[in-house]
This record gives structure tokens, C-alpha cells and sequence, in this order.
């Protein structure tokens, strides 16, 4: 990797029980920022907590300050954008923007709109994103970007497993392997479930890892993306795999609304915000840890 990583960081945490913290009151932030506005998307938020956690404070090298062109870092590219709530309360935890701005989420003139957009100006925001399909596209722009400037840094991505349906993606990820794009790092946040029920029902998506190996991905598994462990041990494992020639993939198998038991094992909280008794329940099951905004 680059010397130019000795100016950056990734949050040490010597401690599992630090990040664990963390996550749960990324869930917390999560609930009452969606409860506030009776809106948003809490299920695939919640399913994807960890993995943000993870990526962002043990994973990423990243700059303290952010800038649109994140020179000589890391990036990441949230595809599936109706997932904001996770993705604005991990970049207010790592310090980009303040904690107390999580209040303003999806009201007028807020900066937090449902889906993240760029012309707010929001610091950690670097595409609009909430067309699904599109995120492949990106981030692969930006990988190029990256080798175009000589720099040995990873972009990373996540994807909806729903969103596959759309077939921009399958273009992108064509067009990726065949010229060797090989710094991407993209995880499918495979919860097999999307706005009108399981993906099964609705267009089934068949082996998503035969498909992508198809395609001449390197595709890794993580059997459970809700464990902090393996997501760490998966993602540091693809990382190690990078410029070698291909492209990466992580499929991700997630539960939906985890951690709140309610919102598990079914597709309605993919877009439904608890009310005031159910968010004192999903609170209860989530005790505040390093403090509420």
C-alpha cells in the first residue's frame, strides 16, 4: 500500500467491545431519527449496521478532513441511498459533520435528506444516491480514477441485493472485469428481501456468487453480516486480494431490522418507522452506550 497512508487513519480500537458499542447506538441513532419524522428506511439500516461500523472505523484509511476528490484515501459509495440513516450516523460518529445534526434527518433545509445528495454539501457524501442500480457505475469510475492518479487505494461499495434487478449493474460489472479493475471492493447486502416482499418472490436472483464468478468477480462470502468478526476477517481478506487483476465482491448475508427483534424476519420495516411505543421497545433492546444526540 501507498506511503501516503501514514497522513491518514483508521480508528484503532484495541478492544471488540468499543466497536460493539458503537454499533449499538448507531441503532439507537438509527430509530429515533426515523421515529422523529415517521419516515425513512430503518430494516436495511439496521441490517447493514455493522458492516458500517466495521468498514468505517477499522477498515477504511481515510482522511480526517473531507474532501469531494478524497486524494490518496479510501472511498466509499453507498448505492442503495434509502439506507441514509445508517450511513449519516456513522459519518457523524467518525467526526465529519456534528452528532447533534442526526435531529435535522429529512426535514426542510436539512442537510440529511431520505436519500443523500451532494449539493448540501454534507461531508461524507460524495454521490447522490437513491436511483438504485447506479453504484456500480460510480465507484468504478472512481476506481479508475484512483489508477489513472497512481494511487494504491480501494473504493468500496454497497449494493442492495433488490437493486441487482436493475441492469445498469450487470453493464458496470461487465465492463470491470474486463478491464481489470482490480482496487473495487463491492459487499451485497444479500437480506433476500426488498420493499414488496423476498426476492424470491418478487425476481429471483438465483446463486448471486455463481453469477458474479460468471462475470470474472472474486466473490467471498460473509455467512453472517450481522458478526463483527467476520465481517472484519472477509473484508481484510478481499483487501489483501486487491491488484490482482480482478474485481472483488462480498456477498453479505443479513437479517433485516437486526437487533430489534420485532423488525426480524420480515420485509415490512423496509420502509416503515416505528411509533413512539414501538421505538421505546426497539430502545429498551438497544441501551445507550457512548450517548445519544
Amino acid at each position: 500500500m501507498s506511503n501516503n497512508f501514514k497522513i491518514l487513519f483508521s480508528d484503532n480500537f484495541e478492544h471488540m467491545s468499543d466497536i460493539e458499542n458503537i454499533v449499538v447506538q448507531v441503532r439507537r441513532d438509527i430509530l429515533r431519527m426515523v421515529n422523529d419524522v415517521n419516515s425513512g428506511h430503518p430494516g436495511g439500516s439496521l441490517g447493514c449496521t455493522e458492516f458500517m461500523v466495521t468498514l468505517y472505523f477499522k477498515i477504511m484509511k481515510r482522511s480526517k478532513v473531507f474532501t469531494m476528490d478524497g486524494k490518496n484515501e479510501d472511498l466509499f459509495f453507498l448505492s442503495n441511498g434509502h439506507i441514509s440513516p445508517v450511513f449519516y450516523s456513522v459519518l457523524s460518529r467518525c467526526g465529519y459533520f456534528p452528532i447533534d445534526e442526526l435531529r435535522t434527518f429529512r426535514k426542510i433545509n436539512s442537510r440529511l435528506q431520505g436519500h443523500p445528495t451532494t449539493h448540501e454539501g454534507l461531508p461524507g457524501v460524495r454521490i447522490a444516491s437513491g436511483s438504485l442500480g447506479q453504484g456500480f457505475s460510480v465507484a468504478i469510475g472512481a476506481a479508475i480514477t484512483k489508477k489513472l492518479n497512481g494511487e494504491n487505494n480501494v473504493v468500496y461499495s454497497l449494493h442492495g441485493d433488490g437493486e441487482l434487478q436493475e441492469g445498469q449493474n450487470w453493464e458496470a460489472i461487465m465492463y470491470a472485469s474486463a478491464n481489470k479493475i482490480d482496487n473495487i471492493i463491492c459487499t451485497i447486502d444479500n437480506n433476500n428481501k426488498q420493499i414488496d416482499g423476498d426476492l424470491k418472490e418478487v425476481l429471483d436472483m438465483g446463486n448471486l456468487q455463481l453469477k458474479f464468478e460468471a462475470f470474472g468477480w472474486i466473490t467471498l462470502l460473509i455467512e453472517n453480516g450481522n458478526d463483527l468478526f467476520e465481517i472484519e476477517k472477509i473484508l481484510l481478506e478481499a483487501k489483501n486480494l486487491c491488484f490482482n487483476g480482478r474485481p472483488i465482491v462480498v456477498i453479505m448475508k443479513t437479517e433485516m431490522g437486526n437487533g430489534v427483534d420485532f423488525m426480524m424476519g420480515t420485509h415490512k420495516w423496509h420502509g416503515v418507522a416505528p411509533n413512539d411505543d414501538e421505538l421505546k421497545i426497539a430502545l429498551d433492546q438497544n441501551p445507550e452506550s457512548i450517548g445519544d444526540y
